[in-house]
């Protein structure tokens, strides 16, 4: 059987998961790799033993023998490439954020809706089983009328005035920092468990390292800063808040995020308490699932297919005992992604769990309410009313 083509753009950190994910699956063949230069495109390609480097993503999207586009591209990025894909009749698969706001977002989920493209947002915690598990519970009742959900995303890599990257740069990373780069993350993941959406929100941002020291280019996540000083910067987008929230549900809650938290390195948990019963889970500690009680003793219930829900066992590989990884989950989504593409990517053949471009649209328009918010004194925000005011603002200015 002929494999997919895959072709990559923008080779940065994630891009060599998404690489080792397609590259399990089988049946997919990484035929390219674009970069900003075609140096840097063919660096990437010796070292990821990639045949084809192209110096613009153009060209990598008008290779005939690519069907699908992965864009890891810087978020500024995002919206011209993923739209040039579909105006090729390429499938789709972008990190997250979709785009730069949301009126970008709207305008890329009408494109591929219309062009009939497989179109994914890289969610990738849904990937891992025992959230899979915990949706089951939540949506079999096992917990009760939901009451209270809330957790948050932490890390420390943009502790150091030294580490200055992009996503600090509002012409590049958006009018948002560490609530687009990882509390988009964690309200999807809220979300998507929960099995109801954000109706209205209430922020507090904060910007705790105001100034920062570039050496000249943009710092990877999770790497250390470089020290060869050259400019200072002065950074207004937020890299650490606190939201309020309120679901459609009537569960209430509140969730934080900060990238300047020492000792967090990828430190996501989110917890549900419903009238009978609560979870929690830890991505740190991502096998595992927190059950308690307030009538019996809590308990911990480890990965293991003998025991998960009928719809999360397929996310599993391995026995129990055997631990399974950040980069396990990730295949799971792109598994997800390319079964979609394989049964002709209809809205009918998409796997329950997978992130599409409506999600990424849908988490700019909270993190749209989000900085409403802030901006308006930390009052509460209704989602839906303001972003498709946003939207329909930003889209006649188009």
């Amino acid at each position: 059987m002929k494999k997919i083509g895959m072709g990559i753009i923008g080779p940065g950190f994630v891009a060599t998961h998404h690489i080792d994910a397609v590259r399990r699956l089988g049946n997919v063949e990484v035929l390219a790799v674009a970069g900003s230069t075609q140096e840097s495109a063919d660096a990437k390609a010796r070292e990821l033993r990639i045949d084809r480097a192209y110096e613009t993503y153009q060209d990598l999207i008008d290779d005939p023998e690519i069907q699908v586009v992965h864009n890891t591209t810087p978020n500024y990025l995002h919206y011209a490439i993923s739209m040039a894909a579909i105006a090729a009749g390429k499938h789709v698969i972008s990190d997250k954020p979709l785009a730069m706001n949301s009126a970008e977002g709207r305008l890329l989920l009408d494109a591929a809706s219309e062009a009939g493209v497989a179109h994914v947002v890289t969610f990738n915690y849904r990937g891992n089983p025992l959230i899979q598990h915990a949706r089951s519970m939540v949506a079999g009742g096992e917990l009760g009328p939901l009451c209270f959900v809330h957790g948050h995303y932490l890390q420390d890599w943009m502790t150091s005035p030294s580490v200055y990257s992009w996503r600090s740069d509002p012409k590049k990373g958006g009018s948002s920092s560490a609530l687009t780069d990882i509390g988009s993350h964690w309200c999807d993941l809220a979300e998507h468990v929960v099995g109801s959406r954000i109706k209205a929100v209430l922020a507090d941002l904060t910007t705790v390292v105001p100034v920062r020291y570039s050496a000249g280019k943009s710092a990877e996540a999770f790497t250390k800063g470089d020290h060869k000083i050259s400019a200072e910067v002065h950074v207004e987008s937020e890299d650490l808040a606190s939201v309020l929230i309120r679901f459609e549900n009537g569960a209430k809650g509140s969730f934080s995020v900060g990238q300047v938290l020492p000792g967090n390195k990828n430190n996501i948990q989110l917890e549900i308490s419903g009238r009978e019963s609560s979870l929690r889970w830890q991505q740190e500690r991502q096998n595992e699932l927190w059950i308690g009680y307030h009538d019996q003793p809590n308990r911990v219930m480890a990965k293991d297919p003998a025991f998960v829900s009928d719809g999360a066992r397929r996310y599993v590989h391995l026995p129990g005992g055997h631990q399974e990884a950040w980069s396990d989950a990730f295949f799971n989504v792109i598994r997800d992604a390319y079964e979609w593409i394989s049964a002709g990517a209809g809205p009918e053949a998409k796997p329950d769990a997978l992130a599409t471009f409506a999600d990424g649209y849908r988490a700019h328009c909270l993190i749209d309410a989000m900085i409403a918010s802030h901006a308006e004194g930390g009052r509460w925000t209704e989602v839906e009313s303001h972003s498709a005011r946003a939207a329909t603002a930003s889209l006649q200015t188009k």
